[in-house]
C-alpha cells in the first residue's frame, strides 16, 4: 500500500493544476509533518535530542528534498507523469557512482551493469533528445531530481542510525517547508480548493502515510524485501497516469521503463538494508 502511495505521487501533482511546483511542494510539506506528527504520536516514538551535525545534516537533507521534489513536479508538469517517474529513477545509478566519488568505494562490476541499464533505459525513454521537446526538458528535470535525491540518500547514509526515521522525515520536512515559503506565498491565492484536496492528499498519503508504512513494513519484513517493493513504484505510477491522464506509454518507452525498473530492483538487492530513510523519501 505504501509503494502505491509513492506511485501516486505524480498523479496527484498533475490533478493539481493550478498550483505551482513551489506551492506543491510547501502544501506537501506541510500535510507530511502533520501527518508525521499524528504518526509519531500514536506509535508513541521519543525524540532524540538533536546535536550540531545532527541538525546540519537534517538541514543539508531538507534542502536537497526540496530541491528533489520541486524538480520532480517540473518535470510532471513540462514532460508528464511517466517521464518525470522514469527520468527520477535513475537514482540508484546516480547513487553508484557519487558513492564511488565521496565514499571511496570501488565501483563492482554488477553496479557498472546497473548504470549501463539504466542509461539504455533512459535512452528508450527520450523519444528525441531535442531540448525544444516537452519530453526531452521533461526528463532533464527528472533526472536532476534523481541527482538530488541520490545527494539526500548518501546525506542520509551518513548520518544512519543517529536519528529516528520517522523524526528525520518530519525535520526535514519542515525546513523544506521554510525554504519554499517565500517562493510559494506568490501563487497560493490562485490555488483553488480542489487543489488544495490533491496537495493534501499528496502530503499525508504519498508522504506521511507511504513514509509511517515503510517504516512499520521493516519491523515485519526484509529491508531488502521492502526497498525492491517500493522500488516497483514507477510501475504504480505509469499504469495510474495511464488511466487518469491517458497518458499511453509507447512500446521504447515500456522497454527502457521496464530496463530501469530491474535496475531498482538489482540495486535494492545490491543495497539491502543501507537508509532506509532516504528510500522512504521517495518522490
Amino acid at each position: 500500500m505504501g509503494a502505491l502511495f509513492f506511485g501516486l505521487t505524480g498523479v496527484f501533482g498533475k490533478l493539481a493544476a493550478s498550483a505551482t511546483p513551489s506551492v506543491i511542494v510547501f502544501g506537501r510539506a506541510i500535510f507530511a509533518v502533520l501527518a508525521l506528527a499524528l504518526f509519531a504520536s500514536l506509535a508513541r516514538q521519543g525524540w532524540q535530542a538533536l546535536q550540531g551535525q545532527d541538525l546540519r545534516r537534517l538541514l543539508l537533507g531538507g534542502v536537497l528534498l526540496a530541491g528533489h521534489w520541486v524538480s520532480f513536479f517540473i518535470a510532471v508538469k513540462v514532460g508528464g507523469v511517466a517521464i518525470a517517474t522514469l527520468g527520477f529513477a535513475s537514482f540508484p545509478a546516480f547513487t553508484v557512482i557519487l558513492e564511488g566519488l565521496l565514499f571511496r568505494e570501488r565501483i563492482r562490476r554488477n553496479e557498472a551493469l546497473l548504470v549501463l541499464l539504466v542509461s539504455i533505459g533512459l535512452v528508450l525513454v527520450t523519444p528525441s533528445f531535442d531540448l525544444a521537446s516537452e519530453a526531452t526538458g521533461g526528463l532533464l528535470w527528472a533526472l536532476l531530481s534523481g541527482l538530488l535525491f541520490s545527494l539526500l540518500s548518501l546525506t542520509n547514509r551518513a548520518g544512519s542510525g543517529r536519528v529516528g526515521a520517522v523524526q528525520a522525515a518530519l525535520c526535514q520536512n519542515l525546513v523544506v517547508a521554510v525554504c519554499l515559503l517565500p517562493f510559494a506565498l506568490p501563487g497560493l491565492g490562485q490555488v483553488t480548493p480542489l487543489d488544495w484536496l490533491w496537495i493534501a492528499l499528496l502530503g499525508v498519503f504519498c508522504t506521511g502515510v507511504a513514509h509511517s508504512l515503510f517504516v512499520a513494513s521493516l519491523a515485519v519484513i526484509k529491508a531488502r524485501t521492502a526497498a525492491v517493493v517500493f522500488g516497483m513504484e514507477p510501475v504504480y505510477g505509469i499504469a495510474m497516469a495511464w488511466v487518469v491522464f491517458a497518458e499511453t506509454p509507447t512500446l521504447r518507452m515500456l522497454v527502457g521503463g521496464a530496463l530501469i525498473i530491474f535496475a531498482i530492483v538489482l540495486s535494492s538487492r545490491l543495497s539491502a538494508g543501507q537508509a532506509p530513510k532516504a528510500v522512504a523519501q521517495s518522490a
